[in-house]
């Protein structure tokens, strides 16, 4: 697609570069607004300008991994953690904006006022790590390698039509529309990769080839190059010390530690443990009872370990059982709502969280973006034309999840269920739930994280009393990614993670055209001509009042499909660390721990820690 991809020669279009230098240059992209920061602005506010370089942070990850190439993530292998650190993109966020970036390797960004096309111009000091400039063939290359071969990006970019070189520092994208005026920053948000390591030719070894999973450390160009690893086990990133950016005023005060080790580790408990007995230095906590009962160790009781939740403010997040509807079992939305209604949240929230989670109850859960009450003003403008291929209760009744908690509201519960199943054909012959052709309810949930087992099982007595044969498979992250892919599933725990600004990123969420491609975020198999209409408002959104009612009416139709059975969420990340950092004060708004990022080695504390 793009002039460049398959090695031919620069062409410049004169005609179209002329329209555009008509417009103004920026320094960087506010979805909707203007910048909190003016040109030649001298640092991000939520950062120590003077914090110093130096120090190791080791950190855990669970399963394992056998790649380092970013382009196929999500279809092949699995990459190793922290890989992004060797990589600058065109713009980088600030987090203390809801939704703008400013330059990195791009100097400047000019925009079309119709959004049918952006423009960046490269920053003439933009260097890899070998010493070569990055180039516009650089870009043009990994536009069209990420396009071709991720499957995720290749939807995100699926209205990005060409990428092309316009002058000797500068490369446009142009779109299939006007209006779309997140897909500049969309653009912006590209990892560039190295055309000339991915494609250079060597006598020594076989040609690298973009396309397949690899072990050999890659060329970047970022704050961090990859110094040791030992496959599935450890990697270990050095910081850059004559790196391109370090005096860039959107890195200013960040990348602080000289080394970045990740362990892996194949169960988050083991992994705690390494981190109570000195191992590892920063521990996210996942587990509630690990939360309440766990953390009585001498090293904390002594003040050498520091336990601090940090507001989420940034995401929202939909995290569910999700069915698998592709299978003719599922597809009957009364069904779905039927494990709704079996599933017990409030005990088991109770008897196994300690009572520190909220039921989700939206696909935007934790923003403004949730819908709430039933649609009115421009939500039901949107809604009203769909009429008829959306469920009825989108306009009449307020989406709440059934409420258990005690014997008798989990019995009531479960005769609705029955209900629900009896309506959809199902009936329970010889003590099982059999449809009309004769299959019996069978469901297993595939799951790679042990955590999840304790909540599935409490939910599987419940499904078993309504005739249903539930299993639990747990089975390690290769064979579970392999399964995920394929589709090869019944129930997975799945989550996914929404912004304050959604946009393209919903097409791989929920997008019919995603739920046929191997390796996508659309792992119910949506496929939904309303759900396709309403995020195409989202992403054609002219202002924040329009995406927010789009949004919201996504929302709404989304949750009254019974797609999934909501979990449960927490507004604070809890996190436990041995005390040899600082951070800064106050904290950014939208960057959640932001750790490593814009923390420093702190030697004072380490003196006293030990």
């Amino acid at each position: 697609m793009a002039l460049l991809a398959s090695g031919g020669a620069i062409s410049l279009a004169p005609a179209f570069r002329a329209n555009a230098d008509e417009l103004p240059f920026r320094h960087g992209l506010a979805l909707f607004g203007d910048l909190k920061y003016p040109s030649g602005f001298s640092r991000f506010d939520y950062v120590n300008p003077a914090a110093p370089k130096g120090g190791l942070v080791r950190e855990a990850t669970l399963g394992t991994y056998d790649n380092f190439n970013i382009v196929v993530a999500g279809l092949k292998g699995n990459l190793a953690t922290g890989i992004d650190l060797i990589y600058d993109s065109l713009l980088l966020p600030s987090l203390d904006e809801a939704s703008s970036a400013y330059g990195l390797l791009a100097e400047t960004v000019v925009v079309a006022d119709d959004f049918s096309f952006v423009r960046y111009r490269l920053r003439d000091a933009a260097r890899w790590h070998d010493g070569a400039a990055v180039t516009p063939e650089d870009v043009v290359f990994s536009f069209d390698v990420f396009k071709q071969h991720n499957p995720r990006l290749s939807s995100y970019y699926r209205h990005v039509v060409k990428a092309e070189i316009t002058s000797e520092r500068e490369i446009t994208f142009t779109f299939d529309s006007t209006g779309q005026r997140e897909l500049p920053q969309i653009v912006g948000e590209l990892n560039v990769l190295p055309r000339h390591w991915w494609q250079a030719n060597a006598a020594s070894r076989p040609k690298r080839d973009i396309a397949t999973t690899t072990l050999e450390a890659p060329l970047g160009s970022g704050p961090y190059r990859i110094k040791s690893f030992e496959p599935g086990r450890t990697v270990v990133y050095e910081r850059v010390r004559d790196y391109w950016g370090s005096a860039l005023n959107v890195r200013c005060g960040c990348n602080n530690f000289d080394e970045l080790r990740f362990d892996y580790f194949r169960d988050q408990s083991i992994a705690f443990e390494a981190f109570k007995a000195g191992d590892l230095d920063w521990h996210q906590e996942n587990s509630s009872r690990r939360w309440a009962t766990g953390y009585d160790f001498p090293a904390l009781t002594q003040g050498r370990v520091v336990r601090e939740e940090f507001p989420v403010r940034s995401v929202g997040i939909m995290q569910a059982f999700a069915f698998n509807i592709r299978r003719n079992k599922f597809k009957d939305a009364r069904v779905r709502r039927a494990f709704n209604f079996a599933f017990d949240f409030e005990s088991i929230n109770k008897e196994i969280f300690y009572g520190q989670y909220q039921r989700i109850s939206s696909y935007f859960q934790g923003t403004e973006l949730a819908s709430s009450g039933l649609p009115e003003g421009k939500e039901l403008e949107l809604l009203k034309p769909l009429r008829g291929e959306v469920p009825a209760e989108v306009f009449t009744t307020v989406y709440r999840n059934p409420v258990a908690g005690n014997p008798q509201a989990a019995r009531k519960n479960l005769l609705h269920a029955m209900q629900l199943m009896n309506e959809a054909g199902w009936s329970v012959r010889d003590m099982q739930l059999t449809s009309p052709a004769g299959e019996t309810m069978e469901v297993e949930f595939l799951i790679e994280n042990p955590g999840f087992k304790p909540p599935i099982l409490i939910y599987k007595a419940a499904l078993e009393r309504l005739g249903i044969d539930a299993t639990v498979r747990l089975v390690d992250s290769v064979q579970y990614q392999n399964r995920l892919r394929s589709w090869d599933f019944d129930i997975v725990v799945d989550f996914w993670l929404e912004t304050l600004s959604p946009g393209n990123e919903q097409r791989s969420y929920w997008g019919s055209r995603a739920a046929d491609t191997p390796g996508s975020r659309n792992s119910v198999g949506i496929r939904n001509p309303a759900v396709d209409a309403l995020i195409d408002r989202i992403v054609l959104s002219a202002n924040r009042s329009e995406l927010a009612a789009a949004t919201k009416a996504l929302d709404r139709v989304l949750l009254w499909n019974h797609y999934v059975v909501p979990q449960w969420s927490s507004d604070k990340l809890r996190t436990a660390r041995w005390d040899k950092f600082a951070h800064p004060e106050p904290m950014p708004k939208y960057g959640i721990a932001a750790f490593p990022t814009i923390w420093w080695w702190d030697a004072q504390r380490v003196s006293r820690t030990g």
